[in-house]
């Protein structure tokens, strides 16, 4: 009995000092804890192969960016989890920008579409309407109204368009035209025709029309091209900063954020709120830096986006333009003969034309009539119709202002609160409500660092992030010079002054091809002073009467030289 005493008490003994050897997991007190079978799981799930991926936890000497304890991670393993990391921070950027980014290209498009129509329509409306009018005295001088269309196209496109010349000329050629038709008894040489056009401006011979529909034309097409510009500009500032290249230190800090809980056996662990909030604050500090020039051109655009409602509605101007034109042409028949002699009295008596036929009489088939356009017979055909349809969009796009309005005021703050809107994701991190049960960059626990504030500056103690706070990032800087050149020209559009956009030598000067305003109509400076547009219907009022008024006399003579011109055309 003493000898199998002896011998249990060996065994015991035995089993004690091989207990004692044995590692701490084999003694089974942890060895879930030491698996790495859910991070094998979540690692496939990324789409990698597993052949690399232990099955226990090893020694962690060899990684450079997570924790050097035990880990579930090889060098091959962290290597593709920081290209993950990478992969995935620039589609969250994309995806987080996309609402800012597609505003401005859906707007844009609709705007410019609109626009574009409003032009087409227009210049066809007032086409049908003088050829109803003036017939072939109108198709003999077509082209002075299709190179005033041409012209007004060219400058809503981008061309370098002074509009306030451009109307002018148009003028002075409508006044060389008509001058012509109403003193058939002479011969104008060119340079006489020359003298006349410089009479435009003094003797008003087209009443006030033109001096009103250039400031009504300027400043509108001033507002259209340059709100649709920002529209173009505000799409290409987010497309360009929404595509990120982060730098080496932003990298190793979102592998550190993201897959470092694979790393360490903790693969459903999600980063704290306030962790990543310092993470992204350090990868989008350059982008934060666009936040003021940003919501400075926001303002801007909703400013000139309210004149396009209001004063500087477009549609106002361009529906009835071929009601002032005509109603321009009346004031010269009725003023003709005070006009050429004034025009005789300054450029000197002309030449008589050579002599006529002498067969004088008018002809039978012309219209006596030579009468202004009466509003109540606009055309019921294709240009008539679409203009209907025209105003059926622009109620449509009156609602579009109020959207774009809405969806811009949304934008502000956007790139400050960037870092904000990625880290509320729930697909990113734990939520700002479970503050204990999170990756803190070390383990699963509270994160305890302050918060960093916004911009480049304020990340020189960044604790996640290694930011070169000396060296800001040139692509940025180069989108926040375009916002503030884009702002200045939307100042300059809300006081109905021109930019020209084609001018890229001096962006910033803010000065202009021509003006849309006169002292008393519009403010001097960006002081935000509202005006309210004149009626349209009140304007039609106004061209009725005008171009009924008594003017017989002067009418028949001019039809009786009208008729020898062309009488002598025809033969």
């Amino acid at each position: 009995m003493p000898a199998a005493r002896g011998a249990a008490r060996c065994a015991l003994a035995g089993l004690l000092l091989l207990l004692l050897l044995l590692p701490p997991a084999a003694a089974g007190t942890d060895s879930k804890a030491r698996s790495c079978g859910e991070v094998r799981q979540a690692y496939s799930a990324k789409g990698f192969s597993l052949a690399s991926v232990p099955y226990q936890e090893i020694a962690g000497e060899h990684l450079r960016i997570c924790p050097q304890e035990y880990t579930c991670c090889t060098s091959e393993m962290e290597d593709k989890l920081s290209q993950q990391s990478k992969l995935e921070f620039e589609n969250l950027v994309e995806e987080t920008s996309h609402f800012v980014r597609t505003t401005f290209v859906s707007r844009h498009k609709k705007f410019d579409e609109f626009f574009r129509e409003l032009l087409e329509n227009a210049e066809r409306s007032l086409n049908d309407m003088f050829v109803r009018t003036y017939g072939t005295l109108y198709m003999q001088n077509s082209e002075v109204f299709q190179d005033l269309f041409t012209e007004l196209k060219r400058y809503y496109t981008g061309g370098n368009v002074n509009l306030e010349e451009m109307l002018n000329d148009f003028w002075a050629r409508l006044l060389e035209r008509m001058f012509q038709l109403i003193n058939p008894q002479y011969h104008f040489t060119e340079d006489y025709l020359e003298c006349v056009s410089k009479y435009t401006d003094q003797l008003k011979p087209f009443g006030d029309v033109p001096r009103k529909l250039k400031v009504q034309v300027t400043r509108a097409f001033i507002a259209a091209r340059t709100f649709v510009q920002g529209l173009t500009v505000g799409r290409e500032v987010a497309n360009r900063v929404s595509k990120v290249s982060p730098t080496p230190g932003c990298i190793r800090a979102l592998m550190k954020m993201l897959y470092c809980p694979y790393c360490r056996g903790l693969p459903t662990v999600k980063p704290c709120n306030n962790y990543c909030l310092n993470v992204m604050k350090g990868c989008l500090a350059n982008q934060a830096d666009l936040d003021t020039e940003w919501n400075l051109f926001i303002d801007a655009m909703l400013l000139v986006a309210e004149r396009l409602e209001g004063p500087f509605n477009i549609e106002s101007v361009m529906d009835p333009i071929d009601v002032k034109i005509s109603e321009a042409i009346m004031n010269m028949q009725e003023n003709s003969m005070q006009v050429s002699a004034k025009v005789f009295q300054g450029c000197g008596q002309p030449k008589p034309a050579p002599a006529l036929r002498s067969s004088r009489s008018v002809p039978e088939n012309f219209n006596t009539r030579f009468r202004p356009y009466n509003p109540e017979e606009r055309p019921t055909t294709a240009a008539g119709t679409s203009l209907d349809r025209l105003r059926t969009i622009w109620r449509t796009m009156q609602h579009g202002v109020t959207d774009i309005k809405e969806k811009l005021k949304l934008s502000k703050k956007f790139w400050s609160t960037f870092p904000y809107t990625i880290c509320k994701d729930e697909r990113v991190t734990a939520g700002p409500l479970n503050e204990e049960d999170c990756w803190n960059g070390h383990t699963k626990a509270r994160y305890l660092p302050e918060i960093m504030n916004d911009g480049l500056t304020n990340q020189i103690n960044n604790p996640e992030v290694d930011v070169d706070i000396t060296r800001p990032d040139t692509f940025i800087r180069q989108q926040i010079m375009a916002l503030r050149v884009m702002t200045n020209k939307l100042k300059n559009a809300y006081n109905g002054n021109d930019v020209n956009f084609q001018d890229t030598s001096d962006e910033t000067s803010g000065s202009g091809s021509g003006s849309g305003c006169t002292d008393d109509i519009c403010p001097t400076e960006f002081d935000f002073i509202t005006t309210e547009a004149p009626p349209v219907d009140s304007d039609r009022r106004e061209v009725e009467a005008s171009a009924t008024q008594p003017g017989r006399s002067l009418q028949m003579l001019l039809i009786i030289f009208i008729s020898l011109i062309l009488q002598r055309q025809w033969r």
